[in-house]
């Protein structure tokens, strides 16, 4: 299911649940949002530990097709990309979680789990905007601190421009964004995968 680039095709909703059984399902989200709700019996392997984890994962896609989903598909995507720089090859979840979500499809979640922070997504977002919004404000008053708000779209631009994004691997450090407790840690995640 590659293109002649060797981009993978992403696999739409209804061609994943029918199959579900044959992929290997990876959520690359943060431990905190994978316990928010997840696509049944999928292993979290956030996407900044791809790398760590691509022996594991070269073997587990020898056994069989892997499945690589995020909130919306766009990580999905960047990690496919990464495995494949790996020599692991993957497949994304065409709109991610949300849409299986979307499609009525069942998802997981750790019993006990309390609330469940946003997707990374809207706290890139919400973040970005505020520190712009403030930056703003104390420039009013202090006109040098309207740098902070420019400082901010530049970081935006760089981050749409290399497909990376700083605020996101700053924010995914945060208490409410690690893993449920009780919740498999990296390392017997990828102890399960190797079985």
């Amino acid at each position: 299911m590659t293109t002649p680039s060797s981009v993978p095709v992403p696999v739409s909703v209804p061609v994943a649940a029918a199959r579900l059984d044959a992929f290997t399902v990876v959520d690359v989200r943060t431990p905190g949002e994978y316990a928010g709700g997840h696509v049944p019996g999928a292993h979290n392997i956030p996407l900044d530990r791809l790398d760590e984890a691509a022996s594991v994962l070269r073997a587990v896609a020898t056994r069989g097709p892997l499945l690589i989903v995020c909130a919306s598909g766009a990580r999905s995507a960047k990690g496919c990309e990464r495995l494949a720089a790996l020599g692991v090859e993957a497949l994304s979840l065409d709109g991610g979680t949300g849409a299986w979500a979307a499609a009525g499809h069942a998802v997981e979640r750790p019993a006990g789990t309390g609330r469940t922070p946003w997707p990374m997504d809207r706290q890139v977002r919400l973040t970005a905007g505020s520190l712009v919004v403030a930056g703003f404000a104390a420039g009013l008053v202090q006109p040098p601190a309207h740098w902070l708000s420019g400082l901010i779209g530049a970081g935006l631009v760089f981050s749409a421009v290399t497909n990376t994004c700083g605020m996101a691997a700053v924010l995914s450090r945060l208490p409410y964004n690690r893993r449920a407790e009780g919740a498999p840690d990296f390392h017997e995640t990828l102890a399960r995968l190797a079985v």
